[in-house]
C-alpha cells in the first residue's frame, strides 16, 4: 500500500464511523502504521489533530442534521457522542458560534468543516538535500519521558521537555558524557504496543563509553538501520516543522522508501536557533518499498 492511499484509507474509515466511538488503533490499521504515527503523521499533512478532525465533522454533521430535520437536540447530541445536551450544547456554541435551540431556526448561518480527500498536488518543484546512509548500530545517552500520543497535547508537552533540559542541566549533563558534541538528538520512539496512550520521547547525545551515566538518565543502543537522511536550514521550530511537511507530502509519496516507523531522530547543533543559517536534521529509518 503506498503512503497516500493509506492515509485517505484511514480518513475514509473515521468519516463512515462518525457516529460510532472510534478506535485510533483501528484508524491506524487502515494506513498499516501505528496509532502514533499515524496521528503524527496525520497532524503533519493535515495542519489539525485527529481529534479536533473528528470532533469538526461530527459539529458539521449535526449542524446540518439540526437545520434540515425535527429530531430533538439530545437525540443529535447522542448520535454523535456526547453524553449530554449541556456538553454537546458547549461543544456546538464553540464550533459553530451559536446554540443548537437557535440552529434550528430558519436562517440561520452555520459553519461547515469539510472532509478531507489526500491527493498530491504538483504546485511547482521544491528541493530537498537527503542522502541515505548504512549506519551500524550506536550508543546514546539520553533523558527520557513519556508523552500523550494525542497529537495536540505532545506538540506542547515535547516543547515544554526541551525548555526545561536546557534550564534543570539535563542538556550539559549530556554534552558532558557525549563522545561527540556535534549534535544534541531528539528521539521520537515509535514501536508501541496496541492501544498504548503514551510514547517515549528522549533528549540524547552519542554516548562516551568511558563516561558514567547520570542518575535519572540512560543508555540505549540504537539498532543499524538504512537512514534517511535529511538537511534542515532555517530558524526552529518553523524550518523543521516545513522540513517534516516536506518530507510526508513530497518525499515519502513519491520515493522508492518508505519509513519503519520504528523511530526518527532531529539533531540539533549549537548555535542560534533563531537565526536564519541554523542548521539541523531529520534522520528516519527507512526501507525499500
Amino acid at each position: 500500500m503506498d503512503w497516500l492511499t493509506g492515509i485517505q484509507n484511514a480518513v475514509n474509515y473515521v468519516e463512515e464511523h462518525l457516529t460510532e466511538e472510534i478506535d485510533y488503533d483501528k484508524v491506524a490499521r487502515e494506513a498499516a502504521c501505528s496509532s502514533f504515527y499515524f496521528q503524527r503523521i496525520f497532524g503533519i499533512l493535515c495542519g489539525i489533530s485527529l481529534g479536533d478532525y473528528i470532533r469538526n465533522r461530527r459539529l458539521t454533521l449535526a449542524g446540518h442534521e439540526l437545520c434540515a430535520s425535527d429530531h430533538k437536540v439530545i437525540d443529535i447530541a447522542l448520535k454523535y457522542g456526547y453524553e449530554s445536551p449541556e456538553s454537546f450544547t458547549r461543544a456546538f456554541s464553540k464550533f459553530h458560534g451559536l446554540t443548537p435551540s437557535e440552529a434550528k431556526k430558519d436562517g440561520s448561518k452555520l459553519k461547515s468543516f469539510s472532509r478531507i480527500s489526500v491527493k498530491i498536488t504538483l504546485s511547482g518543484g521544491s528541493i530537498m538535500d537527503y542522502k541515505i546512509v548504512e549506519k551500524e548500530a550506536f550508543d546514546i545517552i539520553e533523558k527520557v519521558e513519556s508523552h500523550s500520543i494525542e497529537n495536540a497535547v505532545n506538540k506542547k508537552s515535547i516543547p515544554d521537555f526541551w525548555t526545561r533540559a536546557h534550564s534543570d542541566g539535563t542538556v550539559k549533563k549530556l554534552l558532558e558524557a557525549a563522545s561527540d558534541r556535534s549534535y544534541i538528538f531528539g528521539v521520537c520512539y515509535g514501536s508501541l504496543p496496541e492501544n498504548a496512550k503514551t510514547f517515549d520521547y528522549s533528549i540524547a547525545a552519542a554516548y562516551n563509553k568511558d563516561a558514567t551515566v547520570p542518575e535519572g538518565f540512560r543508555r540505549t543502543t540504537i539498532p543499524a538501520r538504512t537512514w534517511a537522511v535529511f538537511e534542515c536550514k532555517g530558524a526552529m521550530p518553523g524550518a523543521i516543522q516545513d522540513l517534516w511537511y516536506k518530507i510526508c507530502s513530497e518525499f515519502f509519496p513519491t520515493s522508492s522508501y518508505q519509513p519503519t516507523y520504528e523511530m526518527d531522530i532531529e539533531a540539533y547543533t549549537g548555535g542560534d536557533m533563531s537565526s536564519p543559517e541554523y542548521r539541523s536534521e531529520i534522520w528516519i529509518p527507512v526501507i525499500k518499498k
